[in-house]
């Protein structure tokens, strides 16, 4: 059976830690301080979960880096690395400090870079990239999206074809609405849907937060589909684990 995602990422953490003599150095976790203006800028499209404030950014620094995770449940922290390792991981609130701080010490230990939320019309620019990579690299696909990320969901439509994209979502105000010729599913009932459906998933790496990845990667092994996680949240735990992450215009 499949380790959890964060328990895996906690053990090799844990080992970078003590290699690196790392666990009692200080970590500074923010929320409140980071605006949805600091975060992504003002790009032109207004849909976005960040500028709709259902989720908000919380930001991790360890030393001169900086690391970053969306959250619905946002916690300052201030405490060491070894507080950090020993939380237990049972909710969104503790989940997005990991996530943030492991995205902040990767960053310090350069092995990661894209920590911090892309601005502006970069987002847009990202999506257009992600569905180019989609076809060039793998063809003409069914693409499942775990997650409404309105850029992505629309230069999907736009590449592949309304009829070859399904995608899923946690906001029940988004749940039959239709984006970009695609019907909204719900992502607590159909999720299992959308994997049987699609050839790929994309799924956001906001589930590493809010506790559904394991379920979601569980079963898109079973059925042996590719999984490809996007955003800035997963880019650490990306790292650890050899996940396959997309993310073109972090910072």
């Amino acid at each position: 059976m499949m380790k959890p995602a964060l328990e895996e990422a906690g053990e090799k953490l844990r080992g970078l830690v003590e290699k690196h003599s790392l666990a009692d150095e200080h970590v500074e976790v923010t929320v409140g301080t980071l605006t949805t203006k600091q975060a992504i800028g003002t790009p032109s499209r207004k849909d976005y979960p960040l500028l709709e404030g259902r989720e908000v950014m919380i930001e991790a620094q360890f030393r001169d880096s900086y690391g970053q995770a969306f959250t619905d449940r946002p916690h300052d922290f201030s405490g060491s690395l070894r507080d950090i390792l020993s939380r237990e991981l049972t909710t969104n609130d503790d989940r997005a400090i990991f996530v943030a701080t492991t995205n902040a010490v990767l960053s310090y230990l350069q092995m990661v870079t894209g920590v911090r939320h892309c601005r502006d019309e970069e987002p847009e620019e990202c999506a257009a990239e992600i569905a180019q990579y989609i076809l060039k690299e793998i063809g003409s696909v069914k693409a499942g999206l775990a997650g409404c990320q309105p850029a992505i969901l629309e230069n999907l439509a736009k590449v592949f074809g309304p009829d070859n994209v399904r995608c899923t979502d946690m906001n029940p105000n988004n749940i039959g609405v239709i984006k970009a010729g695609v019907e909204l599913w719900d992502g607590k009932t159909r999720t299992s849907d959308l994997i049987d459906w699609c050839d790929l998933l994309l799924v956001t790496s906001s589930t590493l937060v809010n506790g559904t990845f394991d379920a979601i990667r569980g079963e898109a092994d079973a059925r042996n589909k590719r999984l490809i996680i996007f955003g800035v949240t997963g880019s650490g735990i990306a790292a650890l684990l050899g996940l396959e992450r997309l993310c073109y215009r972090a910072h």
